[in-house]
């Protein structure tokens, strides 16, 4: 499918859902703490949505009728959890960190958006995790403009990645995001010779979600038998940080990052 290029008035619409996406993190950031439930969570996305007149793209995905897909607001993975955690009754744990994944519609519009936060204190090394993990996606802010191959600005997300001992996830990538959470091009957070096949160039007015998912260990990962949660194979922690971001003359526009 072609690259659907988006108008200012476009964008300014996702960064309306952007702000109310930021909001959503922000407010579960500050309630992930030792007792709560990753249920008790999403439940708190749900009524923020709620008042702010936003759907979730993520509950009853891909169909979006009711009962099917997934049954989360949001998508909340722990620890070795990588991405597409089911919000249900596991209770946080101080040293757990947590990956939260939210989306919405707004007057059709999606944006999407993730962090991944600490429970009270955890180890030097699942904090180095975390840090790598947000510079890769800001290697990606700073590199990003219009003329520009995808996959050069990949391959300085790996680097980062690989030189500091940790391991990018190749089975998810990033995506292009606008009238559905899910649109052309794919937006892969490494570069390797497949890979180039779907190579791209950047164009001013592209919206796409940038997303790496990190391993702490080894890159392989494993489909539980919810057929939605994803984890590392080794069971070693991983980390996930997103933002959508418009391509335009001057580089990258976050569109996730709460400003109006």
């Amino acid at each position: 499918m072609p690259v659907i290029l988006k108008s200012k008035r476009e964008i300014e619409i996702m960064r309306q859902a952007g702000a109310v996406v930021h909001r959503v993190l922000q407010q579960m950031r500050d309630a992930a703490r030792p007792g709560v439930t990753t249920l008790e969570l999403d439940k708190i996305a749900g009524d923020e949505m709620l008042r702010s007149k936003v759907i979730s793209s993520s509950r009853w995905y891909p169909t979006y009728k009711e009962g099917e897909g997934f049954p989360g607001y949001t998508c909340i993975s722990v620890n070795e959890e990588v991405i597409h955690g089911i919000p249900g009754p596991r209770r946080l744990k101080d040293g757990d960190i947590v990956s939260i994944d939210v989306n919405v519609f707004l007057d059709g519009w999606v944006a999407d958006a993730a962090i991944t936060c600490s429970v009270g204190k955890v180890s030097p090394k699942v904090q180095k995790l975390m840090d790598i993990t947000q510079a890769a996606l800001q290697v990606a802010i700073d590199n990003a403009k219009p003329g520009k191959r995808w996959s050069d600005v990949a391959r300085l997300m790996q680097w980062t990645v690989e030189q500091a001992g940790f391991s990018v996830v190749r089975e998810f990538v990033g995506h292009g995001v606008g009238r559905s959470m899910h649109e052309d091009p794919k937006v892969p957070n490494f570069a390797t010779p497949e890979q180039g096949r779907g190579d791209f160039v950047l164009r001013d007015g592209m919206t796409i979600a940038v997303e790496p998912m990190v391993a702490m260990g080894r890159r392989d990962v494993v489909l539980l038998e919810d057929n939605w949660t994803v984890v590392t194979e080794d069971r070693l922690p991983a980390a996930h940080f997103e933002h959508t971001l418009a391509i335009n003359e001057n580089g990258v526009d976050i569109l996730t990052d709460g400003r109006l």
